[in-house]
């Protein structure tokens, strides 16, 4: 089988000691999928990823970037081994510009043309940012400082890009503009994992989906199927039957 691009195994986690958040979760991503992490509150959702990006300690089980052990690797060095992370807040550089916070993005680049030459491939990617560029990050809307913090973790050229919550507070419509960004990324060969609330936005540009309740991987499978399986919907999502 072939390697993973990220996968845990047996993972236990948490914050206050003994008092364990994860309880043995089980997850792959293969290369070129994007995957999508749901489940009611507090069951998980937001520590895994902050574990897969080393920002909350592994307890037990392992943690594989693409076959090695990032269980050990500090969070700022995550980069460096192809692991990008979009927290749900405080995700961009509020007094920075847009253009500067997309060179932050590019910090471990030590080639001024090249990191320019990347700032310009974000313009194409986000274009409705062009124009902005000389704007403070933090006097934009929720829907584009989204695409200030997806862009600036893409230029450090990540192979695998972990987003927490990207609808959080957005309009519908702003939710399908950042929802068709994320899938146009992986159409540039990026693997992403995603979690989120919102199931059904989600799941319609996922691969495969999971469920966790209560720090345990519940339920797994094609996003399709998650999605229009009304029993998946009532215990775990909170989609009532006939609402699909």
């Amino acid at each position: 089988m072939t390697e993973p691009a990220l996968s845990v195994s047996s993972l236990v986690a948490g914050y206050a000691p003994e008092v364990d958040i994860l309880r043995g979760i089980d997850l792959r991503v293969d290369a070129g999928e994007i995957v999508t992490v749901l489940g009611p509150n507090g069951a998980g959702k937001s520590t895994l990823i902050k574990t897969i990006a080393g920002l909350v300690p592994v307890r037990g089980g392992n943690v594989r970037l693409f076959g090695a052990d990032i269980g050990g690797v500090k969070a700022h060095d995550m980069v460096r081994r192809g692991l990008a992370y979009v927290p749900q807040t405080n995700n961009v550089f509020v007094r920075l510009s847009i253009e500067e916070n997309l060179q932050m993005g590019a910090y471990i680049q030590n080639d001024r043309a090249a990191v320019q030459e990347g700032v310009e491939r974000m313009f194409e990617l986000f274009p409705s940012l062009r124009n902005r560029r000389r704007r403070p990050a933090g006097t934009l809307s929720g829907g584009e400082r989204q695409m200030v913090a997806v862009a600036r973790s893409l230029m450090a050229q990540p192979r695998v890009l972990m987003l927490d919550e990207p609808s959080a507070g957005l309009s519908p419509k702003l939710v399908g503009v950042v929802f068709g960004k994320v899938r146009e990324v992986r159409d540039m060969g990026v693997t992403i994992l995603i979690v989120e609330q919102n199931a059904k936005a989600a799941l319609a540009i996922s691969d495969r989906g999971y469920i966790l309740a209560e720090g345990r991987d519940r339920v797994n499978g094609p996003a399709t199927d998650l999605l229009h399986n009304p029993e998946v919907g009532e215990l775990y999502l909170g989609i009532r039957r006939g609402l699909t």
